[in-house]
């Protein structure tokens, strides 16, 4: 299988606290016992594929019948540590019990029978349906004729195995991924679950150009502060948004970015951990100058980006948008200016607030932002964010409110204005109401927008465990930096980064971008694991992994699993 580079095999990290489950075979084979093992495959592929994916399954040990085999969507798979996968939505599910049963979501179809030991079922998905065969003839829809099917949702599917019920014998099944392993070829077009089929924008692909790898859209870097004038930090390449932070002392955390300015004298600042209005820097206090590698720390007496105060450990995490050259947007309702890096998926926004409701603003990126932070400039007012899945996996109403500067639960009240134009969030524009922290009439606004790449960032949400062994978050890339949020519990906004501890993100002392607190010792209350293709939740408390919190996630990735030859 080395052809194939990474191939997909069960996940060691993603197995549920249900039963026991034993990986062998370099994982390919799952042997278990007990009520509702289960684990998914360390792949995920799209849905939505116009060519489509193809694996097999083979049962070695059927047992009492209870073992099911399909996939789930990703949707399932962050709640995966804690929920049965059968009979929910978002899992695709067959097992032979009581002459077979197949789970289509919340319902059960009894009529494609059952399977029996060393059957070998190939699972193909390909325009958003599901179609399976079992030893190469056809039980759910004509894969060929491509008839049929059953309609499956999310963005993402994985392979599946589980039990449904406790006792009985045990029960194995072995995972095929690729035509090195298949017992039987797919019709033309399916692909394997290999790293050398998985799907990577290719803007921002590491065998293109330099400047589209990862690193060149986002990277988090850190110093030790010496105390001298105009100090080069590099980057790596033009940062057009810095956001940086003292680690030693107790520090406001500093954004800058292009758009609004940066210079030694007028450059525009703002903080995250305070509703302050944006201040101008003198004698340039932060940051003098921004060029082609990184940037230049501000006077040599300037206690926040080179001090040595308490050893001066400082991190930065930037972000690369167009070289600082704006252009006016009028997709939306109201005229924006806007720096966009429409490969990288991220864009800053500034318009004039309008003070009326369902105002849509051109956010120059391609898709649906995932993450969107708002400020209002002039004056002391919350920074608002959003995102498709801060009310409870859902998209908040017009009224919902999680602000950066706290460590409030998300409100979704009422009020006279409202924040939120859920309509206006599309492809080409975000949607804003009439409040004034979101859009006040006559006075400056600022929006960041982010969205999906392929390779390099995700948004999204894990539901708590409240366990140690917590879900694992797939992303399709080895993260750089992530960021989450308890939703509906007052906690802090985490932020955790490779380049402060570059090999256990576990280990790495906490910040807070609600907070000007110094970096904490090392978290054991909180940790996260940063693997190849995604994170691991490892801690119990409400900060990370409350037992069915809700928590949304952003992360910016360092290496695309496609080129993480590793398992």
């Amino acid at each position: 299988m080395a052809s194939s580079g990474n191939f997909c095999v069960w996940n060691v990290r993603s197995i549920g606290s249900g039963g026991s489950t034993t990986l062998t075979e370099a994982n390919l084979n799952a042997v278990m016992t007990g009520a509702d093992p289960r684990t998914v495959g360390t792949l995920g592929n799209p849905i939505d594929d116009s060519d489509g994916f193809y694996f097999e399954t083979v049962a070695t040990s059927i047992g009492d019948g209870a073992l099911t085999l399909g996939i789930i969507n990703d949707e399932r798979s962050n709640r995966l540590a804690n929920e049965q996968i059968h009979s929910r939505s978002g899992s695709f599910m067959w097992r032979p019990y009581s002459s077979g049963q197949f789970f289509v979501e919340t319902s059960t179809n009894s009529s494609y029978g059952a399977f029996a030991n060393g059957d070998v079922l190939g699972w193909y998905v390909k325009n958003s349906k599901l179609y399976v065969r079992k030893n190469n003839s056809d039980v759910v829809g004509d894969v060929v004729n491509v008839s049929g099917g059953i309609d499956i949702s999310g963005n993402l599917f994985f392979p599946a195995v589980s039990r449904t019920v406790g006792g009985g014998t045990q029960t194995t099944a072995i995972l095929r991924p690729d035509s090195d392993s298949w017992s039987y070829t797919p019709p033309s077009g399916f692909k394997g679950l290999t790293s050398k089929d998985m799907h990577i924008s290719s803007d921002i692909d590491p065998a293109q150009t330099d400047d589209d790898h990862p690193s060149k859209q986002f990277n988090a870097v850190t110093w030790t502060g010496d105390g001298t004038n105009s100090r080069s930090i590099s980057v790596g390449f033009q940062p057009d948004l810095i956001w940086f932070k003292s680690r030693s002392s107790a520090f406001s955390h500093r954004l800058y970015d292009t758009s609004r300015g940066i210079n030694s004298n007028g450059g525009k600042r703002l903080f995250s951990n305070s509703n302050a209005a944006e201040t101008d820097q003198t004698s340039g206090q932060d940051i003098s100058a921004v060029g082609s590698d990184g940037f230049t720390t501000g006077a040599s007496d300037n206690i926040y980006t080179n001090d040595t105060n308490d050893g001066g450990n400082h991190v930065a995490w930037c972000w690369r948008m167009n070289g600082g050259t704006t252009a006016t947007n009028n997709d939306g309702n109201v005229t924006t200016t806007v720096q966009a890096n429409q490969a990288a998926g991220q864009s800053i926004v500034l318009w004039t607030g309008t003070g009326t409701n369902s105002r849509t603003l051109g956010h120059g990126l391609t898709k649906k932002p995932g993450f969107v932070i708002v400020k209002r400039r002039p004056n002391s007012q919350s920074w608002n964010t959003w995102s498709q899945y801060h009310n409870s996996g859902s998209e908040p109403g017009q009224y919902g409110a999680l602000f950066l500067e706290s460590s409030n639960a998300f409100a979704n009240g009422s009020g006279a204005l409202t924040y939120w134009y859920s309509a206006g969030m599309t492809d080409t524009t975000i949607g804003v109401g009439g409040a004034s922290g979101n859009n006040n009439s006559g006075e400056a606004m600022l929006a960041y927008c982010f969205h999906d790449v392929d390779g390099y960032s995700k948004f999204h949400y894990w539901k708590g465990n409240g366990s140690t062994d917590g879900p694992f978050i797939y992303c399709g890339f080895r993260p750089r930096l992530v960021f989450w949020k308890c939703t509906d519990a007052t906690e802090n906004w985490q932020v955790r980064d490779t380049a402060r501890t570059p090999f256990n993100a576990a280990s790495q002392g906490r910040l807070y971008w609600n907070s000007n607190a110094a970096e904490g010792s090392a978290s054991t209350a909180s940790p996260i694991e940063f693997l190849s293709n995604g994170f691991k939740i490892i801690g119990s408390n409400s900060e990370v992994n409350g037992s069915g919190n809700h928590y949304v996630w952003g992360a910016w990735g360092d290496v695309p699993f496609k080129y993480n030859n590793t398992f």
